[in-house]
């Protein structure tokens, strides 16, 4: 049995207003447009795609880092995207994020002593020494040493600086936390450290997290559910392993078939796509992915593909029509 829905967010839209002078025309950036997914409690649901699909936009509006134009975004039982800023403000203990850059979110003229206890000293939670020993507790876990309190973020490497970025995300014991490509400026064998730390907090902290990354092989591994973006829409979603095995939209059969072959066995035909992403400013006409998909038909080119459940996968795609 399925647990109980965590977030659900319905018609998500983030469009930016571009002005080029006084007297061009205003246009339109359609970063995410009418995007719909649920998170269960418990899981880890996966955001892929190209850069620039609109991924990281749809987190960050979720936890209204940014406004989203319209679209509701029910979180426990209430519709963030609606709330006055005190209850939101209030909220927020309950929904964190990890930022891809783990330098750049860190107040570098703060010890890590007072990055760790600011966020508890924000929700008026425990007296000052407590506040000190939850994030000497909260250091250790994620793998670094009390004396590393007094210190300062540049003196850590990049590896270190996201554990430290995790633990101010943990610190809260939040339902919900967004990793926004949380591995991507780490090493290659400093990766496998922090996922393996994600999924060790996720069992000890009973959380769950959106996981946004254009590492397949990353979201392979940790995630439980995967949404494939491309241009501001989400065109395809399905259990990981689904989704891997039997990819239905056919930008997702591309997208899968660029990834690396491990076995020297196996065997993959590649899916060369022709022509480059559109420019959000101006996206198609009907599918927006219809000028570069193989599967193209005419209806594609005029109108928009309705989103079809075929029970394992929803996928918006002319072809399951």
């Amino acid at each position: 049995m399925r647990p109980e829905p965590l977030l659900e967010v319905k018609h998500l839209k983030k469009y930016y207003e571009l002005k080029k002078g006084w007297f061009s025309p205003k246009q339109q950036v359609k970063a995410v447009d009418d995007v719909s997914f649920t998170v269960y409690r418990g899981e880890t649901y996966g955001l892929v795609g190209e850069s620039g699909c609109g991924k990281s936009t749809t987190g960050r509006a979720i936890l209204r880092l940014q406004e989203a134009n319209a679209g509701e975004i029910w979180f426990a039982g209430e519709n963030v995207a609606r709330l006055p800023y005190e209850r939101m403000r209030r909220l927020r203990r309950r929904m964190q994020m990890v930022f891809q850059d783990p330098y750049a979110s860190l107040n570098p003229k703060k010890t890590i002593l007072q990055i760790l206890t600011e966020p508890l000293r924000v929700h008026g939670l425990y007296s000052p020494d407590e506040r000190v020993k939850k994030a000497s507790e909260i250091l250790k876990i994620v793998g670094l040493s009390d004396y590393h309190l007094h210190s300062y973020p540049h003196e850590f490497s990049g590896g270190q600086r996201q554990r430290i970025g995790i633990a101010k995300a943990v610190i809260l014991q939040p339902d919900l936390i967004v990793a926004d490509e949380p591995v991507s400026a780490l090493d290659v064998s400093i990766q496998s450290q922090v996922i393996n730390l994600l999924l060790q907090l996720q069992r000890e902290f009973h959380l769950t997290y959106i996981f946004i990354s254009h590492d397949l092989g990353v979201v392979r591994h940790i995630t439980d559910r995967v949404g494939v973006m491309y241009l501001g829409k989400l065109v395809e979603q399905a259990q990981t392993e689904k989704l891997f095995q039997e990819p239905k939209h056919p930008y997702t059969q591309a997208l899968l078939s660029a990834v690396p072959i491990t076995h020297p066995d196996d065997t993959r035909e590649r899916i060369i796509l022709s022509g480059d992403v559109p420019s959000p400013l101006d996206p198609p006409q009907g599918c927006t992915f219809h000028p570069r998909c193989p599967a193209c038909m005419e209806v594609c080119r005029t109108e928009k593909p309705p989103v079809v459940d075929l029970g394992e996968h929803i996928v918006a795609c002319h072809l399951y029509v």
